[in-house]
């Protein structure tokens, strides 16, 4: 070999290698079968007991082609979730159909099943995913055995339905105040776990024969990765902590954890990792070992699968890496604290553990809400109403998307990260959680629009600084003649009487006197004052000659705007010696002002 690449050749395709070839049937009839998925291990299907008779033989083969390699169907959840909507089916059809074959399936077959679901209090959504699994079946027998089915059947089973799906009650964020719990509780567990682990387990009072029998079990462990309950080492152990009062009861979980993390450690660990990365929760349970790459200053890269991303399931997200206190730094130590366990279990999984079974080395996360759940009451965590804490694990990525939302104050082009503005908005940020805060803001632009369109308050300070402005906001004309009052009318100083917003350019203001409140022409200072706490109490008494709907119409925006604007713009001593000086003199209302 010389070493050089060889030219590359063309690629020629003849005519047949555009021939699709024919369909293969499934030449498997048995009911009673395992199906090993992609994700999960194997599901054992059992049809035997399953009448019609032939359903079962046609969908039990659906099952097992759309569970094989490039189907559809790749967990082992998921392919049990499509074997409990068959048996489903089933049941309606002995009761509901007299269709004993697939080519006795009629569509009305189809719509009354849609129908019965509905009855049965299903929601859209359900009733939705429970149709579609059997519509799906009956796609793949059309295909695996052209025209057994009706045309009108073939025709149904182009749609699942005709009803609308309706929208997805979103998955909630957990408040800040959950979040900083979980994740202090968290931190606090995962440093007492990694100074646990490579710790031996040793005599608490110096016995000799105690530290040589602990030995001899820290041995055992060493060598075989374990030591089980029925070892003899175990119960010389045992029964010599026993005759000590030495605790006992957890001795096999204390033995172990000095070289393996154990079940209980899982959920402080995922809690951590889960709020700090937003991996949804499938994702961060099939990490493996492999999973860091592309480091760099002070960041590193997490490879995940995420196997809804149907084409797109292999991602990589970057995250901050240091100690054990960030993502990058927890999984490496993670790595490091399960190389010895690994020697035992061949798995490239990152969770490997101990727990208290059969096989007491485990690879990969099951039941963990259990353990979840004894976490939470250790810690005696409590949501934001003070009740005991139920943590939903699958509810911690929305939590970490809701803290960015807030950290990035709502900004969508640095808030929608890995996903499209849309889908972001959607998904992540119209969650209830977020719903007060995204209200409070709609009130808060609404309050400024408002206040924009309202008079201009100018408390003393504000007034001087107009005094002294270079380069006032009017003409130095219209500036002085306001603030020295020859343009006051009665509430305010008016900047444009002959260019009212509310009428002509040039006429005169349409509006009651009162409508100053409601007009940017308006300059309210402390020389009104007087005036404007004297309409205060006079509208506020008109409330007992007028409805409730009169005096809202006619003064209720013009007291809202003096309650709620203009008096707390002012010193509290401002207001009071206003108080006292209308008190003093009675104020001149038009006679508009009665009517």
């Amino acid at each position: 070999m010389t070493g050089r690449p060889r030219k590359g050749t063309a690629v020629r395709f003849a005519p047949a290698d555009g021939v699709v070839p024919p369909h293969a049937s499934d030449r498997v009839l048995g009911l009673r079968f395992n199906i090993e998925a992609r994700y999960g291990g194997t599901l054992e299907v059992d049809l035997t007991a399953v009448h019609p008779r032939s359903f079962a033989i046609a969908f039990a083969g659906a099952l097992r082609r759309q569970s094989e390699l490039g189907g559809p169907l790749g967990a082992r959840s998921t392919i049990k979730q499509h074997f409990q909507a068959y048996l489903r089916f089933f049941a309606y059809l002995r009761e509901h159909s007299t269709a004993k074959t697939p080519a006795d399936l009629r569509a009305d077959d189809i719509d009354g099943y849609e129908h019965f679901l509905e009855a049965g209090g299903m929601t859209p959504i359900h009733r939705h995913t429970v149709l579609a699994k059997a519509i799906l079946a009956l796609r793949s027998i059309d295909a695996d055995q052209p025209g057994l089915l009706h045309e009108g059947v073939r025709r149904r089973v182009s749609y699942t339905s005709t009803h609308s799906v309706g929208r997805s009650r979103p998955r909630d964020a957990y408040s800040p105040f959950v979040a900083r719990q979980l994740r202090d509780a968290a931190r606090g567990d995962i440093a007492r776990i990694f100074r646990r682990i490579g710790k031996p387990l040793e005599s608490d009072d110096g016995d000799a024969n105690l530290c040589r029998v602990t030995d001899e079990a820290n041995a055992r462990i060493v060598a075989s990765g374990r030591l089980s309950s029925g070892d003899r080492a175990f119960h010389r152990l045992y029964f010599m902590r026993l005759r000590r009062n030495l605790p006992v009861s957890d001795l096999a979980e204390d033995l172990h954890a000095r070289f393996h993390l154990r079940a209980m450690d899982i959920p402080p660990l995922l809690t951590f990792l889960s709020l700090e990365t937003g991996l949804e929760l499938e994702c961060c349970k099939a990490l493996t070992i492999d999973c860091l790459q592309n480091p760099g200053p002070g960041t590193i890269e997490i490879a995940y699968v995420k196997r809804r991303a149907r084409g797109a399931e292999h991602k990589h997200i970057r995250v901050r890496d240091g100690g054990i206190g960030t993502p990058g730094g927890l999984i490496r130590k993670l790595i490091e604290a399960t190389a010895f366990t690994r020697q035992f279990v061949p798995s490239e999984n990152l969770w490997l553990y101990y727990y208290t079974g059969r096989k007491q080395l485990r690879a990969g996360l099951e039941h963990q809400q259990e353990l979840v759940a004894r976490w939470i009451k250790g810690h005696n965590l409590v949501d934001d109403d003070g009740e005991p804490l139920r943590l939903v694990l699958s509810r911690l990525r929305k939590t970490h998307k809701a803290l960015w939302y807030l950290k990035t104050e709502g900004h969508m082009t640095r808030f929608a990260l890995g996903h499209t503005p849309e889908i972001a908005a959607r998904h992540y940020a119209d969650i209830p959680s977020l719903r007060p805060l995204h209200e409070a803001t709609v009130a808060e632009a609404f309050s400024e629009v408002a206040a924009a369109a309202g008079p201009i308050v100018l408390t003393p300070a504000e007034e001087d600084s107009w005094r002294q402005c270079d380069a006032p906001p009017e003409g130095r004309k219209d500036r002085d003649s306001v603030l020295r009052g020859e343009q006051d009318v009665w509430l305010a100083a008016c900047s444009g009487f002959d260019r009212s917003p509310f009428g002509e350019p040039g006429a005169p203001c349409p509006q009651p006197f009162w409508g100053c409140l409601e007009c940017r022409n308006a300059v309210i200072t402390a020389r009104k004052l007087p005036a404007i706490i004297a309409f205060q109490q006079f509208i506020e008494e008109q409330r007992a000659s007028l409805s409730a709907a009169d005096w809202a119409m006619k003064f209720g925006r013009a007291h809202d705007r003096i309650a709620g604007q203009v008096l707390p713009a002012f010193p509290e001593s401002v207001i009071a010696e206003a108080r006292r000086e209308a008190d003093r003199h009675a104020l001149y209302l038009p006679p508009e002002a009665r009517q």
